[in-house]
């Protein structure tokens, strides 16, 4: 992006570029968090849960590289040190000590829930002002909206499997 360009930009660039950094960090950790639950797994519908999570992770790092193209065109410089992700990030990044297939959906729940309060702050941020971050954010925001979803649809389909086993043994 042209330095003309970023100057007719009516809004704080320095605020946004923050916003965006910090939403860079949040998606490394989103991509970690899907990738190594993912692999590390353990319960009922993990075979049908596990590809899933994997296609999560591959879109929070495709997010990502979003993200660091417009840091660079708004003429920032993305968070260089991993070690800072989770200094910038709002959303947590929660390991997954215990595998078992519902602890890792809700945290990764969690995590949905967080990018989804992230992206909306930007795409209101940048609504009538920067159409081609606002066109960003709103994209990537309709993508955790539908991780969200899916998350709960699996949480709902657990929830009654332990229904139903439960009405079998009594």
């Amino acid at each position: 992006m042209g330095r003309h360009a970023v100057e007719i930009l009516d809004l704080d660039i320095k605020k946004l570029l923050e916003m965006l950094n910090a939403a860079l960090c949040e998606e490394w950790l989103a991509y970690y968090q899907y990738w190594i639950g993912a692999k590390l797994m353990e319960g009922p519908m993990r075979s049908e849960i596990e590809p899933e999570l994997l296609l999560h992770a591959t879109q929070e790092l495709n997010h990502a590289v979003l993200v660091v193209d417009r840091i660079i065109q708004l003429g920032g410089t993305p968070v260089l040190n991993p070690s800072d992700w989770p200094k910038f990030a709002r959303c947590d990044y929660d390991a997954p000590v215990d595998p078992y297939v519902e602890v890792i959906l809700q945290q990764n729940l969690k995590g949905e829930r967080c990018a989804i309060q992230r992206y909306k702050e930007i795409a209101d941020f940048t609504n009538g002002k920067d159409h081609t971050t606002h066109q960003m954010a709103t994209t990537i925001l309709n993508e955790e909206l539908e991780h969200e979803q899916d998350i709960e649809d699996w949480l709902t389909d657990l929830g009654r499997m332990k229904e139903d086993i439960k009405k079998f043994r009594l």
